[in-house]
């Protein structure tokens, strides 16, 4: 490997894996090593270099620690996206690339919101009353008006909530960390399956929890690895999005939805169930949150439904665990903004909220339609409602590179590298959003050249736009 040679090596002071992980770092700022690239196995560059394995070994673990690497069980270390210091995976850049497809960020198909939200503003702003119930502070959990509200809807999508047991808080990422922070300590347990939404990942480092991985497959994750786990050592929740898991779209079936809960109370875990996309009734089983009230701390928002920067979510608790969120709520913002959640309210009031989830549902589905004809003869994962596509690559590609070639047709693309937990074992895929793009023809011409890059193959060169 010309990037790490003994020369390299003589640049830095002290012991040899230091030395070694500083020459990583020193490629991956100069760009010598591209993101997604694999490393030499131990073996082979401590032969290269006139080490031993143990120094090498040594060396990458230094890399991995400080960001520059991961390394990946049965497969081999590859360099992270951006090195140490980049921006996380799923940034939001100010003002957007009008130069890319983007199908990288799940955010809500496009719609005109901004007339509703105007005169719901107006109509907010010629109630005095109600204006200043807003702005003045509040109980942690929400005005109850607010709380009626958002558990009506909630019913209306098939899941049995109280207006008693929520606790409106800050969107869906911020319910997940609040209910982590209500169920788990510094140094204690929790799981989820392997490949996850990035959001968990960051919150559990954040609160200083041991996140380990449970194996999924394409029914996704398995209750038999919660069982084994649990049998090893205390694991104080499982978090899991049952209806879509985030990335590979998979549905969890009524079977292993009734195996894990059983597991679950067996073994005193909570289980966080995260339901951000609200998927409606009939299109998949029973809520967790409906099948054992009280062992799940259910999560959803209206951020997937109406705006993403309305950031007004709500967490369902059982009652031993509410008071705990409820706490953990006031110690982070003392309450989340009246005004977001009436505005919320009253556009769910309205009528116009429900009127925005069945275009949104239809507009969807379309996009799905698309992503079968443009994907077809691939390997791909998706539902008809999801805002996602696990697209399984053809030997012999690599998500990296794939992901790299996209990028220079046009394309932005996810590995699966930001949902992995642990060293769990990052598949040969991609994710593919559909949502975002603003109307059918970008997406239809997104796919295009991600099938394109597909059929030219690896190490061709990226596509002429």
């Amino acid at each position: 490997m010309d990037t790490i040679s003994v020369s390299s090596l003589a640049r830095f002071p002290g012991p040899r894996y230091r030395a070694i992980a500083e020459a990583i770092a020193e490629a991956v700022e100069t760009g010598a090593l591209a993101p997604g690239q694999r490393l030499p196995t131990h073996r082979a560059l401590a032969e290269a270099l006139g080490v031993t394995v143990g120094t090498v070994t040594r060396g990458y673990a230094e890399a991995e620690r400080r960001g520059l690497v991961t390394a990946r069980v049965g497969s081999g270390t590859y360099v992270n996206a951006g090195g140490a210091s980049s921006a996380p995976a799923f940034a939001i850049a100010p003002g957007g690339d009008t130069g890319r497809i983007d199908l990288g960020l799940a955010f809500p198909v496009p719609m005109d919101r901004e007339a509703t939200v105007a005169t719901l503003l107006q109509d907010i702003a010629a109630d005095p009353a109600t204006l200043a119930t807003c702005l003045a502070y509040q109980p942690e959990t929400g005005l109850e008006p607010h709380r009626e509200c958002l558990a009506r809807w909630l019913q209306g999508w098939g899941f049995r909530i109280d207006a008693s047991e929520l606790v409106i808080c800050l969107g869906a990422l911020h319910g997940v960390n609040l209910a982590l922070q209500a169920v788990a300590r510094p140094g204690d347990t929790i799981a989820s399956p392997g490949l996850v939404y990035p959001g968990l990942i960051a919150a559990a480092r954040g609160l200083g929890l041991r996140h380990l991985p449970l194996s999924l497959d394409a029914d996704g994750v398995d209750p038999d690895a919660l069982d084994a786990l649990c049998r090893q050592q205390p694991v104080r929740a499982v978090y899991v999005t049952p209806d879509q898991n985030n990335p590979t779209t998979a549905l969890l079936p009524a079977e292993r939805r009734a195996a894990l809960l059983e597991v679950a109370e067996r073994h005193d875990v909570a289980v966080i169930e995260d339901a951000v996309h609200l998927v409606d009734a009939a299109e998949r089983p029973r809520a967790l949150v409906d099948e054992a009230p009280e062992r799940v701390i259910h999560v959803s928002a209206v951020s997937k439904i109406l705006a993403g920067g309305l950031r007004v979510g709500m967490v369902r608790a059982p009652g031993r665990w509410r008071t705990a969120v409820a706490e953990a709520l006031r110690s982070h913002c003392w309450m989340a903004p009246p005004l977001n959640a009436e505005l919320a309210c009253r556009w769910i009031a309205s009528g116009q909220a429900d009127e925005v989830a069945h275009r949104q549902r239809r507009a969807v589905g379309e996009r799905q339609v698309l992503v079968a004809e443009e994907l077809a003869g691939f390997d791909y994962a998706a539902r008809p409602y999801g805002f996602n596509v696990w697209l399984r690559l053809p030997e012999p590609w690599r998500a990296g590179e794939l992901a790299r070639a996209c990028e220079e047709a046009g394309v932005v693309v996810k590995t699966g590298e930001p949902f992995a937990v642990s060293r769990y074992p990052v598949p040969q895929a991609v994710r593919l959003a559909i949502s975002a793009p603003g109307d059918r023809a970008t997406v239809a011409e997104g796919l295009q050249r991600v099938r394109a890059v597909l059929e030219r193959g690896p190490g061709r060169g990226g596509a002429t736009l």
